[in-house]
């Protein structure tokens, strides 16, 4: 499992599917307030930041998931996008 760097205390678990690798999982806003803590910028740049450089970062089968917490009619309305 690969573990992003400095997002220790966002931890939630680990996801494991049939036939895949084990994912460490994160909660996507922890690790945003993180980053807007760390690195002392506004929420929007951290939401930013974290898109690009931590969510965007894609290293391989290992790379780690970022989870968005929701309710059952927000899955609905996705899936139904």
């Amino acid at each position: 499992m690969l573990i992003a760097n400095g997002l220790d205390e966002a931890v939630i678990g680990y996801i494991q599917r049939m036939n895949e690798p084990m994912v460490v999982v994160y909660d996507r806003e922890k690790c945003i307030k993180i980053i807007k803590r760390d690195a002392k910028i506004s929420t929007e740049e951290a939401e930013e930041f974290f898109e690009f450089n931590v969510a965007g970062a894609y290293v391989g089968e290992l790379t780690p998931a970022y989870l968005h917490k929701a309710n059952i009619e927000q899955i609905h309305e996705l899936a139904d996008a």
